[in-house]
């Protein structure tokens, strides 16, 4: 697939950017881990979580799009979430995989379930509720149900206490999440995705609707979307060229957004990741949006 930024191409930005925007794969059958002394993690997110449940020892491995933490970066990378190569996989000799729902692809899977290798997928869903299914299913795929149950329910409260501050606000801010800009046409998120769930999250209104997943908008519909605010992924040192050139564009530039030159912009993993940092995320994107109010 041909990224949207040719400079995201090597990025953790980059890989995040296509693992938003690809369609999701048929998933092999689901398996219990027995022995977690090799494992692998494909996902972002379920990298995190094996991290703050402290079993990080456990890892033998990783996938591109875990990138946090830092630690995390010194195992093998096996390869893109979407792009797997289950030769590069079985080379790690893993007791087991904990894989995100939509690794694939499923080929890649079905050669795993073929060699008899244990493989715990995770289903996701952009909200409270799904980061708390999640961070159950790695626990219990660690053998952990307890202490997962401990994060799960620290992690929820944080969540809903980020939540209410913005419970009393009345007049929410209409937020446009551009993933890409090229050619001239933006795209942007519609419903049941990453960025509409963090947006919501934090007390905003994403405002496109009436599609799902990423779509390219016309000229016509970005203005009557009428954003308050942009935002966006860091991308590089590259992205104040990203801005001048989104405000270059007339139709972002006659929204209250391009006049207010209202940008917002976040690490890509941080913001969209759904896991254990995302009471953060949602805390300083609240706090993005609406100042000091949210910030209590």
């Amino acid at each position: 697939m041909r990224l949207p930024f040719p400079f995201l191409r090597k990025s953790g930005a980059g890989l995040l950017a296509v693992a938003l925007f690809a369609p999701s794969f048929a998933l092999a059958e689901d398996t219990t881990i027995t022995d977690t002394s090799r494992l692998v993690t494909i996902g972002g997110s379920i990298t995190e979580i094996v991290y703050a449940l402290g079993k990080q020892d456990s890892l033998v491995a990783r996938d591109s799009t875990s990138i946090y933490p830092d630690d995390a970066l010194e195992l093998p990378d096996v390869g893109y979430m979407r792009q797997l190569s289950p030769e590069g996989v079985l080379s790690m000799n893993p007791t087991g995989i904990i894989a995100l729902e939509g690794s694939g692809p499923p080929e890649a899977l079905e050669v795993l379930r073929k060699a008899r290798v244990p493989l715990r997928l995770v289903p996701e869903t952009y909200d409270r509720n799904g980061i708390v299914k999640k961070i159950e299913a790695v626990g219990a795929a660690l053998g952990i149900p307890e202490e997962a149950a401990a994060l799960a329910r620290t992690v929820d409260a944080d969540i809903k206490a980020a939540e209410s501050a913005t419970a009393d606000i009345s007049e929410r801010v209409r937020v446009l999440f551009i993933l890409s800009l090229q050619g001239g046409r933006v795209l942007a998120s519609g419903s049941g995705t990453a960025a509409d769930g963090i947006i919501r999250m934090a007390g905003a209104v994403n405002a496109v609707e009436g599609f799902q997943g990423y779509k390219q908008l016309t000229e016509e519909a970005l203005i009557e979307a009428q954003p308050d605010v942009i935002l966006m992924m860091n991308r590089s040192e590259n992205l104040n060229i990203a801005k001048d050139e989104l405000l270059s564009h007339p139709a972002i530039a006659a929204t209250p957004a391009g006049q207010e030159r209202r940008f917002v912009t976040m690490d890509g993993a941080y913001l969209l990741g759904f896991g254990p940092r995302t009471p953060s995320a949602i805390r300083d994107l609240s706090t993005a949006f609406y100042g000091r109010k949210a910030a209590r």
